[in-house]
């Protein structure tokens, strides 16, 4: 099991110019984004380094779902400042940018593809030392501050991927709730969908023991290892708060213990899928955004087109989990008891379907798009999707049932609409 060390409570964020003082750091790199640089998390943050005195230069460029030339513009940044510590505040997407910045800054003679994971990077172990990454999360979502992977958008393949390792998860996540009553609705709901899916997938995934073959030697073991008896306490956990906070969250900003809840979750996720991995929804759902056509969502501030990571993974939940339910219904039943269904004359034979029911009505409450059609996708798509999936074996080889294209072209299809 690995995780960062998790910092927690209203107001931890003006600690961070200590922490930097008591890393003896010298120069430091502050990422985020255009819109959150103006944002009261990121004015903690400079309140903090500037009273702590703390030499920093600050990047403001991160893209909103990251792509292959944003990383390299973060990480050039990074080469020449010669940082000796990195702080991110923003969600996922600045967070997995500053875990790629420290990783090549550290390992300047690396070729991008090198630690981009297989079969479409090279995937090699990280054997650099890294230096102290301190990330500040400012979304209810991608439990990035808890994990050692970073995600990107390959432009060439339209493809999304990532990297993968326990050498890039952070020194330090600092989980401050103040910092998630900056975020609008939509982004509310997104980043809460991509937590229901973290719980949802780690405690279906491929148990641990069943994964194959054992790698001949501990550091090539993948962070993503299967459920396993320490993940499914955190994503089961973490899945009862979705149930409880999420559509208060979303429905009332005002509703500090909702947002405080769910940030928690977010981090209590990351520890669960961190180790375990995910699987379908998030396999299919890297293509859902890398060939995005012309969708801009709503409450986001963009100025490219993009499905937000959230909507992508959870548009085909209920097609998903209906598929892999076969193995472990007991589980997913489980999970849809959690999520409010009624399962006291269920049959096990119908997990699945009670699953995917009770996520539709879920999603259909919360004013979700209805399926890839919403956002721009028709059956003419589905080669491609399919396509888009094949190369991420990292995660859809931990679905407890195996795949053929056949069946995600049945998924996509299933996804096309909702309700």
């Amino acid at each position: 099991m690995a995780i960062s060390n998790i910092r927690y409570g209203e107001g931890v964020t003006k600690e961070i110019g200590m922490d930097l003082q008591n890393l003896g750091a010298r120069r430091v790199c502050l990422m985020t984004d255009r819109n959150l640089s103006q944002l009261p998390p990121v004015k903690a943050v400079l309140n903090s380094l500037a009273k702590h005195s703390i030499n920093f230069q600050m990047y403001d460029n991160v893209r909103v779902e990251p792509t292959d030339q944003s990383f390299l513009d973060a990480i050039a940044f990074a080469k020449k400042g010669e940082f000796d510590a990195y702080v991110a505040v923003g969600g996922g997407s600045v967070i997995d940018t500053c875990k790629a910045a420290n990783l090549y800054a550290s390992s300047p003679m690396a070729d991008f593809l090198d630690y981009v994971n297989a079969p479409i990077g090279k995937g090699k172990p990280v054997t650099v030392p890294l230096k102290p990454l301190i990330a500040v999360p400012t979304t209810a979502g991608t439990g990035s501050e808890t994990t050692g992977v970073a995600i990107f958008d390959f432009k060439e393949l339209k493809v999304k991927t990532g990297i993968a390792s326990r050498a890039i998860k952070p020194t330090l996540g600092i989980i401050d709730p103040l910092h998630t009553l900056s975020m609008p609705e939509r982004i509310v709901a997104n980043s809460g969908f991509d937590v229901l899916c973290h719980a949802l997938e780690s405690y279906t995934a491929l148990p641990y023991k069943m994964r194959s073959p054992c790698p001949t030697n501990p550091i090539n073991r993948p962070a993503y290892q299967g459920s396993n008896p320490i993940s499914d306490v955190w994503a089961l956990h973490a899945l009862r708060i979705v149930a409880k906070y999420l559509k208060r969250a979303i429905r009332n900003p005002e509703d500090r213990e909702a947002r405080a809840s769910m940030h928690l979750a977010s981090a209590f996720a990351g520890i669960g899928f961190g180790n375990a991995g995910v699987h379908l929804c998030h396999g299919m759902s890297y293509p859902i955004s890398g060939l995005v056509k012309t969708y801009k969502p709503k409450d986001y501030n963009v100025d490219h087109s993009l499905v937000p990571h959230g909507l992508s993974v959870v548009l085909t939940s209920p097609a998903v989990f209906a598929f892999t339910a076969q193995i472990h219904p007991e589980r997913h039943l489980e999970a849809a008891e959690i999520l409010g269904a009624d399962i006291r004359t269920a049959r096990i034979k119908d997990a699945g379907f009670i699953l995917a029911d009770t996520l539709r009505k879920f999603l259909f409450d919360l004013n979700v798009d209805d399926g890839l059609a919403a956002i721009g996708y028709s059956k003419a798509d589905i080669p491609e999707l399919v396509k888009g999936t094949l190369p991420q074996e990292r995660v859809t080889k931990l679905s407890p049932r195996p795949q053929t294209e056949e069946d995600l072209s049945a998924l996509f299809e299933a996804s096309m609409k909702l309700y």
